[in-house]
């Protein structure tokens, strides 16, 4: 769901602290989730989009079109959770909130190693394959809005995309 889509007066310039309120209203959420695929915590997590935020708020001149504010913002964040892990400040595993539901120990023991898994084979990625991942299978972006905030073409996304996949299933798939 693009942000501007749902901005009152989208294409029309509008003032810009009303850009990052709308913004912030439509996309915080999915911002932080995408920000938890790459950061330890929560906290680091709404750090990392807290700043994007100001970011944008300090540039928001530089948008001329508002139908890519989104994508903008998606990519401020994707760039300062890779500053944030290049510093070494936190690893990329994910733990995700606590749900309530009525799975034994054993189905969240096994789970959790799952999760686990996936979150390893997903750090052996080149770094555009495990972008394109996330934000297609966990974020759930269209081709387009990843191209958007990756700054790729969409058949780059695609290639990144499919060679991602190929590479997941080789490292998760059990020998038989």
């Amino acid at each position: 769901m693009d942000a501007a889509a749902e901005l009152p007066g989208a294409g029309v310039r509008q003032d810009g602290d009303a850009l990052v309120v709308a913004l912030f209203q439509v996309e915080g959420a999915r911002l932080v989730q995408l920000a938890r695929w790459f950061v330890d915590d929560r906290t680091a997590a709404e750090d990392l989009v807290q700043e994007a935020f100001l970011r944008l708020a300090r540039n928001q001149h530089r948008i001329n079109d508002l139908d890519r504010a989104a994508a903008y913002l998606r990519s401020i964040v994707v760039n300062l959770a890779r500053d944030h892990n290049r510093r070494g400040l936190v690893s990329l595993r994910h733990r995700p909130p606590a749900e309530v539901d009525d799975r034994s120990a054993e189905d969240h023991a096994a789970a959790d190693e799952s999760r686990r898994e996936v979150i390893e084979a997903l750090r052996g990625l080149p770094r555009r394959q495990r972008d394109c991942v996330v934000l297609r299978y966990f974020v759930e972006l269209p081709v387009a809005a990843i191209g958007e905030t990756l700054g790729l073409s969409p058949n780059s996304v695609k290639t990144h995309l499919r060679r991602g996949l190929r590479a997941l299933k080789v490292e998760l798939e059990e020998p038989l």
